[in-house]
């Protein structure tokens, strides 16, 4: 019969790197998933006319990092992304501390507000909605001409 003898300390240092392996490994997971999942762009006045120019589908995202409505509305427009890869739809983030003039412009009266365009005609305006499947048809319905 083998017996295994480990000391306390021996123990405890395993947990902590068992510990530090797993929190490195979601972490990794998390980096990747966003980066692979990250379809938005900076708003910028001349991307946004050069869309509207195309007609183009643009959801503009009033946004704020440390907003957890904004966490939950680009789960689910990532998640909408996904299931529909072929619906050319333009994410443009307007940074909610650093862009106010653009928040004013868009009448924006907190972060997480969505507004949804195709060209120049407003289609879809909305304050810190996040579910999915709200979102989802309202998108939906601005893509079908």
């Amino acid at each position: 019969m083998l017996h295994f003898h480990a000391s306390g300390s021996d123990i405890n240092q395993r947990a902590r790197a068992l510990a530090w392996s797993r929190r490195f490994c979601l972490a990794a997971m998390i980096f990747v998933c966003s980066a692979a999942c990250a379809t938005s762009e900076p708003f910028s006045a001349e991307r946004f006319e050069a869309l509207q120019a195309e007609n183009a589908l643009i959801l503009v995202d009033i946004h704020a990092d440390w907003c957890p409505t904004c966490a939950k509305q680009q789960s689910a427009l990532d998640a909408f992304e996904a299931e529909h890869p072929d619906l050319a739809l333009h994410r443009l983030l307007v940074d909610f501390d650093q862009q106010k003039e653009w928040v004013k412009h868009f009448k924006a009266p907190r972060q997480s507000t969505l507004i949804l365009f195709r060209g120049t005609e407003q289609k879809w305006f909305s304050v810190a909605e996040t579910r999915p499947d709200a979102i989802a048809a309202a998108i939906t319905a601005a893509a079908t001409p």
